[in-house]
């Protein structure tokens, strides 16, 4: 696929995402985490990594499990760094906004012990529709079961003191920041000023692009 076409396909998804999801803005590495510090952080050393762990451009992502818009902006992500694969990595960051995000939030650290992360990222999004109001969130623990979790083992391996560590750290430099809303994305360390697949898309090109311009690619 060119890159012409994937910025093609990213471009046809603004208006719909911007119609659907414009008011819900307010809406891999296992690492130790850090000790929680009032000096904010884009990245974290628990930061779930996707991607090169070296890649030269880092998209940061202030991620809400049960946020729609961070669904929807997933598939655009995903297309991007399918793009740029061995240029571009995603950090995530939990901003535990909304009703169920807590508890999502830490399947998926379960799953990140289990070495799910990514299929079970996948499969709690795609059903987040049917959990998104369910203060139990059933239909997302179903869905990761689906993805291969152990739900046994999850249950225990969600509530482990690094795991609640990493979630207050989160917290805690989301208010530094004064973020409000999710997803906010930075791409090496610039704010993406507007929630707009087609600037997040130019703005990692053009940071590739610096990459490769360095580098005499």
């Amino acid at each position: 696929m060119s890159r012409r076409t994937v910025a093609i396909g990213i471009f046809i998804l603004v208006g719909l995402i911007a119609a659907v999801f414009l008011y819900n803005r307010f809406s891999v590495e296992e690492q130790a985490p850090s000790t929680a510090s009032e000096t904010p952080s884009l990245v974290r050393p628990h930061s779930p990594i996707i991607g090169p762990a070296d890649a030269p451009v880092t998209i940061v992502e202030f991620f809400d499990p049960s946020c729609e818009s961070c669904r929807a902006f997933y598939p655009v992500v995903k297309r991007i760094m399918a793009e740029y694969p061995d240029d571009v990595r995603l950090a995530i960051r939990y901003a535990l906004f909304h009703k169920g995000s807590e508890e999502a939030s830490r399947i998926l650290e379960a799953a990140r012990k289990q070495g799910l992360y990514v299929p079970v990222l996948e499969a709690v999004l795609a059903a987040q529709p049917q959990w998104h109001d369910d203060p139990k969130i059933q239909a997302a623990w179903e869905a990761a079961e689906a993805a291969g979790l152990d739900l046994e083992k999850a249950r225990v391996m969600m509530n482990a003191p690094d795991v609640t560590a990493a979630l207050n750290q989160d917290a805690v430099d989301i208010q530094a920041l004064k973020l409000r809303g999710t997803p906010t994305f930075f791409v090496n360390q610039e704010l993406l000023p507007r929630l707009d697949p087609q600037q997040l898309y130019e703005m990692v090109r053009s940071e590739v692009a610096k990459h490769d311009d360095n580098h005499g690619s």
